[in-house]
């Protein structure tokens, strides 16, 4: 499998407050992170499929960032604070997932990867 690179979109830090710089530096840090880490799992792994397998516990993660950060927006706005920081780690953990599904050929690695735990998850649901 193919090195991964990601990146912050250049919207998501447009929309950040102009006087705010550390938190662009943040998520670029962030992003370089999970790409360093990504890679490493990858490299690890005995094949496809492995790599396949700890690249979607890594966007399953991302996904619970993703939802936390959603159900903050509402929270922070009812007490009227500006959410413009929990709407852009938001967008940016779908932009990263979104990212590594559209990476070289590891969508269909990820897809395929993703049914098998369907499948096994199924079947050990009826079996009980």
């Amino acid at each position: 499998m193919n090195e991964i690179t990601l990146g912050v979109p250049e919207p998501i830090l447009e929309r950040l407050p102009a006087d705010d710089e550390t938190a662009a530096t943040d998520m670029q840090e962030a992003v370089a992170g999970w790409e360093t880490r990504l890679n490493r799992a990858i490299e690890a792994a005995d094949g496809d499929r492995e790599a396949a397998s700890r690249i979607l516990e890594a966007i399953d993660r991302f996904e619970e960032r993703y939802e936390t950060y959603d159900e903050l927006v509402p929270e922070l706005r009812a007490w009227g604070q500006s959410p413009i920081y929990a709407i852009a780690w938001r967008t940016l953990y779908a932009d990263v997932i979104a990212q590594l599904h559209e990476h070289d050929d590891l969508g269909e690695h990820l897809d395929r990867e993703r049914n098998a735990r369907l499948v096994a998850d199924g079947i050990r649901l009826r079996d009980l």
